[in-house]
């Protein structure tokens, strides 16, 4: 049996925005596998119902009928109250350039954390994206100045910058961590691996992508689950070594560098699937380098103060 979150006494409880994405419907299951008490905050409860975790774990999740946008001061009270927080609720994606990113998005979801901050809320986790470094290559570490080419980017950035004086204010912890690419089950239909399954399942002959030459760092999307359960139960670490390495931004990714190419193969190997690849139909993205993946050294710093330790 996996250990629950280090020092999650009898009432102590996770709160989850964005249960039903693709990444939270998983970080859910996670925590339910460690044996932990979940609210989620939906607007739709009948879309927690719907998964499968929503199905056989009601006993275990509690539903918070509520929307970030219209929160009353009631509702934020009570959110901000929960031991620790994993805000994962994000609008408008994949639509990384859409500019209501920056100037309708960000606002409301500023003004949430903001207000549960100030409520009291003193652990949260938020998930950033690997978009905020730009267009920057190489290994990406987490001091590397952010420069966002994106409305998405440039929206999380804006948010983590804001909501850092916040924390600081009054004393709250903010793990910031920052998402790479992830593939796995409830992914976008527009993703790549999508994509190739619907190719792959129509019986297609040939499969149409970029070059496929570009180097990406990809997780399956409950490994990356796995990893912000395990950063969450180290958000309240009492030890200086520990509370230091487990907090500030945070590169959440494998560290290894693939080409979009071997993705697509090692898929079609997995799936037995004989499908050839129409190379260089598609240009390449203009908002991402050719070449980047995560510098995971704090990574594997925090990881190493959970009791949680075993990768």
């Amino acid at each position: 049996m996996t250990a629950a979150l280090p020092s999650a006494g009898p009432g102590q409880q996770v709160l989850v925005t964005g249960a039903t994405g693709f990444v939270g419907r998983h970080v859910v299951a996670a925590l339910l596998a460690r044996n932990c008490a979940v609210s989620v905050l939906a607007r739709d409860p009948a879309k927690v119902r719907a998964l499968p975790w929503g199905k056989s774990g009601c006993d275990q999740v509690e539903v918070i009928q509520g929307d970030i946008a219209t929160a009353t001061p009631g509702l934020l009270d009570r959110l901000a109250a929960f031991d620790r927080i994993l805000h994962l609720a994000w609008e408008g994606l994949p639509d990384y350039k859409a500019e209501n990113q920056v100037t309708e998005v960000l606002p409301r979801h500023l003004e949430f954390l903001s207000q549960l901050v100030r409520r009291g809320a003193r652990r949260l986790l938020v998930t950033g994206t690997c978009l905020e470094y730009g267009l920057a290559e190489g290994a990406l570490a987490e001091d590397l100045l952010p420069a966002p080419v994106t409305a998405y980017g440039r929206a999380k950035d804006a948010l983590r910058r804001a909501l850092e004086p916040v924390c600081a204010a009054h004393g709250a912890q903010l793990v910031w961590a920052r998402l790479f690419y992830m593939h796995g089950p409830g992914q976008s239909e527009k993703s790549l691996l999508s994509q190739l399954d619907r190719a792959i399942l129509s019986g297609a002959k040939t499969f149409n992508m970029s070059g496929g030459e570009q180097l990406r760092d990809y997780l399956p999307v409950t490994a990356a689950a796995d990893l912000l359960v395990r950063l969450v139960g180290l958000v309240g670490l009492v030890g200086l070594a520990q509370a230091d390495a487990a907090q500030g931004v945070i590169n959440c990714a494998s560290g290894q560098p693939i080409s979009v190419r071997a993705l697509v193969e090692e898929q079609l190997r997995r799936r037995g699937a004989d499908l050839a690849l129409n190379l260089g139909h598609y240009p390449y993205p203009d908002y991402e380098p050719m070449r980047f993946w995560a510098d995971t050294t704090k990574l594997a710093a925090a990881l190493a103060a959970s009791p949680d330790h075993a990768p």
